[in-house]
């Protein structure tokens, strides 16, 4: 059963650059992963500091080892730095 996220992240404009080059160093890294189906950032074009995560796991465990991931862990360690509070929606 794949697992499909989509992530909305609220940069703080003062962050914007920092957390869009962190945001954008994520598909690369995270499409070497074997679970990682697909993986794409994308910026609002009507708020700029509004970044749209859509990723596709194939299976729970694969999304759970990604989490674990050095730069995993660093996108989550930016939450009260850099941006607003994601807001995540998970779907099967």
């Amino acid at each position: 059963m794949s697992i499909y996220l989509t992530v909305v992240v609220k940069a703080k404009p003062e962050h914007r650059q920092e957390i869009k080059t962190l945001l954008y160093s994520l598909p690369e890294l995270s499409m070497k992963e074997d679970a990682c189906i697909e993986y794409d950032v994308h910026q609002s074009i009507d708020d700029e500091n509004t970044f749209i995560l859509n990723e596709k796991w194939e299976n729970l465990d694969g999304l759970n080892l990604h989490n674990e991931q050095s730069y995993s862990k660093e996108f989550f360690a930016s939450f009260d730095k850099l941006q607003e509070h994601p807001i995540i929606y998970r779907s099967k």
